[in-house]
């Protein structure tokens, strides 16, 4: 086994390992657990936060890369638990769960005529046998999601101090999660869960994988825009005159561009480039794995102004403040002004903007796209099964499952960020409703 690292799975664990690091600082700071206790105290939230740390499990599964031994394919190690997904041998559509094949085919070189195949077992011929047998496997995938969730109690009583009793709705959503995984275990054997595209690709396995394009986008495009905005913000607010007026007119300037037509410019120029290098790359998975990230990077410089902005105000009013002018009279450098003592004052906004400008960058990623200048085509997106699904629907009788899938997907991942933003909005913004 060889392991391949792509670019994007180096920055997506990068930042899993910043992450560990800011939870054990939260955990050193009194005040700042106070604040995160009271985030993780609403239920909604929590569940919110779960889910959304489901999705981030995935995305992180997708990206672990290898090759197996005398094997060419490259594997990530969510390709190898949807592997039965992933075989599937499918010849164009079917419906989700379906037991037999979309469209008819001819049997015996058209001597028996043309007929669905079955795509489950000869002992299923009817949809009465289907409905009983899924009815089954659910009952099945109950049965051992619940016995899963108890021995998962009993460890967390026996060998954690969490109180299993007062956090109802973070169980349930757990024991909902746990039964999904199960059921979807035990159907993928036999079944297409959502159904296979026009060229018989299971539609949930494109589903799941475009979990890890969502959150690259949503993830690494925050990540790339904060240092400038950060530091442009913090030099606006704190230098003032010809400083201020300098950045202020760099970011007026990319804001009067408007937003699509800057990001669809720049891509295409990215991809002209990409086209005349094309030797430059390994592998179509490297080639399609950096126009990603140079996507990203592309959002970030295009979306940094808005929290650049709010930074440089809020600067100005902390830099007329006692203690920044006790430090310059003590002669303290203008850096650690800036970085010991201003930046700390800030970064309640910041984490607002990166709660909440994940969604948005999440819906972008299918905006661009849609549009036909997001990422490569060979890189499994939300945005490009909703781009492919616009000739299906107008088919007879109607192919709705792929746009269906990808809708439902998405709308899950941003639904949870945006009810855990309004939360940690709620408890850092100091104008906020921190009680509620």
């Amino acid at each position: 086994m060889t392991f391949i690292w792509l670019w994007t799975d180096f920055l997506l664990w990068v930042l899993f390992a910043l992450s560990m690091v800011a939870v054990v600082k939260i955990r050193g700071n009194e005040l700042l657990r106070q604040k995160w206790q009271k985030i993780f105290a609403q239920p909604l939230a929590l569940s919110a936060f779960i889910v959304f740390a489901f999705y981030i499990l995935i995305g992180l599964s997708d990206s672990i890369h290898f090759r197996l031994d005398n094997n060419t394919t490259t594997y990530s190690v969510l390709d190898r638990v949807l592997l039965p997904a992933l075989e599937a041998e499918e010849k164009t559509y079917s419906t989700p769960l379906n037991f037999e094949q979309f469209s008819k085919e001819y049997l015996d070189n058209g001597l028996r005529g043309r007929v669905h195949l079955n795509l489950v077992s000869d002992e299923i011929t009817n949809a009465s046998d289907n409905t009983k047998n899924l009815l089954g496997i659910s009952a099945n995938a109950l049965f051992y999601a619940a016995g899963i969730f108890i021995v998962f109690i009993l460890f967390l009583e026996k060998f954690t101090a969490i109180n299993t009793k007062n956090n109802r709705s973070a169980f349930m959503t757990i024991f909902a999660l746990i039964f999904f995984c199960t059921w979807v275990a035990l159907l993928m054997p036999n079944y297409h869960i959502l159904g296979t595209d026009k060229a018989g690709i299971d539609v949930f396995y494109k589903a799941v994988k475009s979990i890890r394009t969502g959150m690259i986008f949503g993830l690494l495009t925050t990540l790339l825009a904060l240092p400038p905005a950060i530091i442009l913000g913090l030099m606006a607010g704190y230098f003032k005159g010809k400083t201020d007026d300098v950045i202020q007119y760099i970011y007026t300037t990319i804001n009067a561009i408007p937003g699509i037509l800057l990001i669809a410019a720049l891509v295409l120029i990215l991809q002209v480039y990409m086209d005349e290098h094309a030797s430059d790359y390994a592998s179509a998975l490297e080639r399609s794995d950096l126009k990603l990230l140079l996507l990203c990077v592309i959002l970030a410089l295009t979306s940094w102004t808005g929290l650049c902005r709010l930074i440089r105000a809020e600067t100005l009013k902390l830099s007329e403040l006692e203690f920044v002018q006790a430090a310059k009279v003590f002669g303290v450098s203008n850096v650690k002004i800036l970085f010991n003592h201003l930046m700390p004052n800030v970064m309640h906004l910041v984490l607002i903007s990166i709660v909440l400008d994940f969604s948005g960058l999440v819906l972008i990623e299918a905006v661009l796209s849609y549009v036909g200048v997001g990422v490569d085509a060979t890189t499994m997106s939300w945005g490009n099964m909703i781009n492919a699904a616009r000739l299906e629907l107008s088919t007879d009788p109607v192919v709705w499952w792929p746009l269906a899938s990808s809708f439902i997907f998405m709308f899950i991942l941003v639904l949870s960020a945006n009810l855990f933003a309004d939360r940690v909005r709620q408890v850092f913004d100091p104008k906020g409703d921190d009680n509620a």
